[in-house]
């Protein structure tokens, strides 16, 4: 496996990774642009912008994109994150040239026809709703907002219903003009390539983009707070996240290790604890999200109505174990998983694209497997106490629960509980 990487004069980057014995390529262009690059007034731009994407360029329809891509037996897709557009696709290595000239066609030539932008409208509101009706994504949401209030990352991806109907040709052209730049994009492909023709060839498509300086993203501070959202349903949906380390943190490897012994599997604590033990839920775990200058742990879990100050209390009380006494069979368990995990990952071709390009957009270099597995290693059981205690017992936290909440819920016992 051989890594390469070039940059071309406007500051659009090339990374491949030459695999052997893989008979197909995975390519894409990343960039640094999402739901946190938005105005208020923007919000879910970015998401609606990757909507439109594929909805004809001046040299293809719609139809011929994606007829030209499965005439070759090719498979493209795309997606928003907070800090992220990525538009992708999977295909055979003599079809590379073809891959690369439509990503380019839609990131420089794309329409945006009227008649497009309000069918895609409609798509995007149905998709709203349907987020809207599941407890358990639409929790997400809210508690982004209390833990970022009135900042980029506390508003959704998929954005507000009244914005997306004001939406238009304009609007899309305004925001791809100040952040479809080459210096904020990375192209990389993965599989069985062949790094100086997809410079070459990438230098004839991308080579003539003019570099624009780069409006720095709003800093983001996790404020936190609670809410109650009640309505009858049969489970009562639990949330409660603290401040964790971002992306550029020294600890952010033990973050992710104190999250997983925590919650992040079958034999963490939370679910030994609350499901094994105690039956209180189906589904109970802890996550970290990490961004480039923040990041949050987040515990969700759902329950039945009446058992809800049950499981906020063994929470915290496992939380407050979990900080005082970490074992060795945990430490080596959690290791084992955030290494395999990676691993894993490596076996997708499309997963080893992310890797690379993700880092580029994070640390504007390559950080190698071997240098992570290593800081992986590095953690012991202090660091994982020190961060343990250093994220959950900080004055800060945010929580959300959404159900019919008949008895209300005291948030003062649960900042209590986490403070005694």
């Amino acid at each position: 496996m051989t890594i390469k990487l070039d940059k071309l004069s406007n500051g659009f980057q090339i990374v491949t990774e030459k695999i052997s014995g893989i008979k197909t390529v995975s390519v894409g262009v990343w960039i640094k642009a999402g739901g946190r690059h938005e105005r208020k007034d923007e919000t879910g731009l970015a998401h609606f912008l990757e909507h439109m994407a594929f909805k004809g360029t001046k040299n293809r329809s719609s139809i011929d994109i994606v007829n030209q891509i499965e005439d070759v037996g090719g498979y493209m897709n795309a997606y928003t994150s907070r800090e992220i557009t990525n538009y992708y696709m999977r295909i055979l290595p003599e079809d590379i040239n073809l891959a690369i000239d439509i990503l380019n066609d839609i990131l420089s030539n794309s329409l945006f026809e009227e008649n497009e932008i309000n069918l895609e409208r409609n798509v995007i509101l149905q998709e709203i709703g349907q987020y809207a009706d599941t407890p358990d994504e639409i929790i997400f949401d809210w508690l982004q907002d209390i833990s970022y209030p009135n900042q980029p990352l506390g508003r959704p991806i998929l954005g507000y219903n009244n914005l997306i109907n004001t939406y238009n040709r304009k609007n899309l052209i305004d925001f791809t003009k100040k952040h479809y730049i080459p210096n904020k994009m990375v192209l990389c492909a993965a599989g069985d390539v062949v790094h100086e023709e997809i410079v070459d060839y990438a230098n004839k498509l991308f080579g003539d983009m003019r570099k624009c300086n780069i409006e720095p993203a709003m800093e983001c501070k996790f404020v936190g707070g609670s809410s109650i959202k009640k309505k009858n349903l049969e489970q009562t949906h639990f949330t409660l996240s603290f401040e964790s380390s971002s992306l550029k943190d020294e600890d952010i490897f033990a973050s992710q290790i104190f999250s997983i012994i925590l919650g992040g599997g079958m034999s963490s604590r939370l679910f030994q604890e609350v499901r094994e033990k105690r039956g209180l839920c189906y589904s109970i775990y802890s996550t970290i999200e990490a961004l480039s200058d923040t990041g949050m742990l987040t515990i969700y879990a759902g329950t039945s109505d009446d058992k809800i100050n049950d499981l906020s209390k063994i929470i915290v009380d496992q939380i407050k174990k979990i900080t005082n006494k970490i074992t060795s069979d945990e430490l080596k368990r959690s290791k084992s998983q955030i290494k395999s995990g990676i691993l894993m990952s490596m076996e997708s071709t499309p997963s080893r694209c992310e890797r690379l390009s993700r880092s580029l957009i994070t640390w504007d270099k390559i950080v190698s497997l071997d240098e992570t597995i290593k800081k992986i290693e590095k953690v012991n059981i202090e660091d994982l106490k020190k961060i343990g205690k250093k994220i959950c017992f900080s004055e800060k936290f945010s929580s959300v629960i959404y159900g019919s909440l008949q008895k209300g819920f005291d948030f003062s016992s649960l900042e209590n509980d986490l403070k005694n």
